[in-house]
């Protein structure tokens, strides 16, 4: 075949695998044609099956739709290219080493006819012993009658005692009943022909794996007189087959098994389904990036090695496993799991011995892992579920600390997966107009007017109902998502106040909205900002940015430039949660801040009547002293009762929000009470 040929019927194969490791049924005969293609293309020699095999095993996994599905279906798709390679082989072979009259011989005696079988039986005596195959004939009491030369060197034994022989003293103590029985029918007369794979022990004691292949010779009336048998030497096939399975199914570096071979032992444990039980050691080497980074991947690799041969040794019996699912991970199987702690002792033992220094390369490490657990009955789960566990379970215990434990917890695990979901819903709640903004007045602490209001963000969750912005801020600001986020409530408060303005004027309140750390970091933000103003037509003055404390002590270059051009604009910046943090207080002095928002935490203590806290009492009045020092006004966050606002009223603090006042609430509210109050100004 031309090479462009060749090209094309290999990528042609290449196009069937990837439908095969993405089928739900595994249809092992689409596998086993490929390796009887390969041989009709003459790629005859075992270095080529090797190759494909590595070639197969290394990309076949990226190709697929699920890399996982594919990796635990691999040692299958692996196995039946070998078997179709093989049983083509062994057909040529056959083609090959026997004459043309042996061929039509056996297929005389498999029509059964007498007569063929004596009119073939010169020509079969002559090339009979001759054939490169082993072949004996026996009665149908198993009775050798004859065999050849070939059979003889086969076995290792003579001819003269070749015929002296039963079939069945080749057979071994523990035959398969499914072979046995197939012999039987044989010899019944039940089946015309059977193949098998089986072992046979030679007169030296070698035990040799061969093919052998069985069939019924009948007389005219279609009685059986003889069985022919065809031995063929498999034994380094098998070998080679052996060979090629444990490079597919075994880690070359450490050589543990691999995710393969683990992922099809773990499926054979819950394929058991019942009372058994399942734990997993899911661990990571902590840190394993800054030894590859700093000391090559040499140390590294065998950093790797060193783990796996420690746990090698803790982890020993019929019932156990462990194997590298691939870069500095492994994972440790352990069937019929009595209980969690037996997980927990194993842990800390594997913890224990990697925390032991090995010296690699002139270098003496210490290294520690991070390991999560899970321990289930396989019964109500899946091999997929568990394992997912295991891997969140990893994660809790990385986040956690390192070199550390975490067992699976269920509500835990509940958590995140709505945190997950959440975050994942986020996105499409945005431009499905979710959220919402409610705005908790800000009022003036000498007279009780309305001053300014908070815009506050909520989300109207179609499963979960309303959500405060404890519950998913956090998210939008891990995902991103706060930039958009945070840009959209500002520009619904910006046209909410600016229709207060059009109808109150100056009585209408100022809104403060929060921005987030991200946001701040955000090179677009002035100009959104500018363009959101624009558009709303509303005064820059009427505008409040309120950022954390430590967001806004730790600006400096760019941020605290962005914070100069935002006041130069005529908006207000406020410190929120003011006190909660580390100030640096010769540093607040040149930040373009106009107020500070303190913290409700410090007005715990201001809540009893003529029981107040004099250390948080003196602490507000220190934070008002410092504020007004500074040329900024105080705002009190979370007053709750009349005796809070009148302490912080004698303290000096100028404005206060709470639910003394008003909880958040629709702009409804806010009208309600801008209406009322220009009511009673009339």
């Amino acid at each position: 075949m031309e090479t462009e040929e060749i090209v094309e019927r290999l990528a042609e194969f290449g196009k069937v695998l990837v439908d095969v490791a993405n089928a739900d049924a595994y249809p092992h005969q689409t596998v086993e044609w490929i390796g009887i293609e390969l041989v009709r293309m003459r790629f005859l020699e075992t270095e080529s099956l090797a190759a494909s095999i590595r070639v197969i095993g290394d990309g076949l996994p990226a190709l697929a739709d699920s890399s996982e599905r594919a990796i635990r279906r691999l040692p299958k798709i692996l196995a039946s290219l070998v078997t179709g390679f093989n049983e083509a082989i062994s057909e040529r072979n056959l083609e090959d080493q026997q004459p043309e009259s042996v061929r039509a011989a056996v297929m005389d005696a498999r029509r059964g006819a007498h007569a063929a079988l004596r009119a073939s039986e010169a020509r079969f005596q002559a090339v009979f012993h001759e054939a490169a195959v082993g072949i004996g004939i026996c009665d149908m009491r198993g009775n050798m009658i004859d065999a050849n030369r070939a059979l003889s060197d086969l076995l290792g034994m003579q001819l003269s005692e070749l015929r002296t022989m039963n079939i069945e003293e080749f057979f071994e103590k523990d035959m398969p009943a499914k072979l046995r029985e197939e012999y039987d029918e044989a010899l019944a007369g039940l089946r015309d022909n059977y193949q098998v794979e089986r072992r046979f022990r030679r007169r030296d004691g070698v035990t040799l794996r061969t093919n052998l292949k069985v069939s019924v010779v009948r007389d005219e009336a279609g009685r059986p007189q003889y069985l022919v048998g065809m031995i063929e030497d498999i034994t380094e096939r098998h070998t080679l087959q052996r060979r090629l399975r444990h490079e597919a199914t075994h880690d070359p570096l450490t050589g543990l098994p691999n995710r393969a071979l683990f992922q099809e032992r773990l499926n054979e444990v819950f394929a058991t389904g019942g009372e058994t039980r399942v734990g997993l050691c899911y661990l990571d080497v902590d840190g394993f990036k800054v030894i590859n980074d700093s000391l090559g991947h040499d140390v590294g690799d065998q950093l790797l090695v060193a783990v796996g041969s420690r746990l090698g040794v803790l982890v020993d019996g019929p019932d156990r496993m462990v194997a590298r699912m691939g870069g500095d991970e492994f994972v440790v199987l352990v069937q019929d799991c009595a209980s969690m702690k037996d997980l927990t002792l194993l842990a800390d033992k594997i913890l224990s011995a990697l925390r032991e220094p090995v010296r690699i390369g002139g270098h003496d490490l210490t290294v520690s892992a991070s390991i999560g657990i899970v321990e289930r009955p396989c019964e109500g789960t899946t091999p997929a579920d568990t394992m997912r566990d295991a891997d969140v379970t990893l994660y809790w215990a990385k986040s956690d600390g390192k070199d550390q434990y975490a067992c699976f917890d269920p509500e835990r695990n509940a958590h995140e997966v709505a945190r997950f979901t959440l975050s994942a819903r986020m996105p499409a709640a945005l431009e499905r107009e979710e959220f919402y903004v409610d705005y908790q007045p800000i009022v003036r602490l000498p007279d009780g007017e309305l001053h300014g209001v908070e815009a506050l963000v909520r989300w109207r969750h179609p499963e979960f109902g309303p959500l405060g912005p404890d519950r998913f801020i956090g998210l939008a600001e891990e995902t991103g998502l706060i930039v958009p986020l945070g840009r959209w409530v500002l520009r619904t408060a910006c046209v909410q106040a600016k229709q207060w303005w059009d109808r109150f004027g100056d009585d209408a309140p100022y809104v403060s909205v929060n921005l987030a750390v991200r946001q701040c970091r955000d090179p677009g933000l002035v100009d959104d900002i500018r363009k959101i103003l624009a558009e709303t037509g509303l005064p820059a003055h009427r505008v409040q940015l309120e950022l954390t404390e430590s967001a806004i002590m730790g600006a400096t270059g760019e941020p605290l430039e962005m914070l100069r051009t935002l006041v130069d604009l005529g908006l207000t910046i406020a410190i929120d949660d003011f006190g909660t943090g580390y100030s640096n207080l010769a540093y607040l002095r040149v930040l373009p801040v106009r107020t500070l928002k303190i913290a409700g935490s410090f007005l715990e203590g201001l809540r009893d009547p003529g029981n107040a806290s004099l250390v948080d009492t003196q602490i507000v009045r220190t934070l008002v002293s410092l504020a007004h020092l500074l040329g900024l006004t105080v705002t009190a966050e979370g007053v709750e009762t009349t005796e809070q606002a009148d302490r912080l009223r004698r303290i000096g603090a100028d404005c206060a929000q709470g639910w003394l006042y008003a909880k958040s609430g629709p702009p409804e509210d806010i009208e309600k009470w801008l209406t009322a109050a220009t009511a009673g100004q009339r």
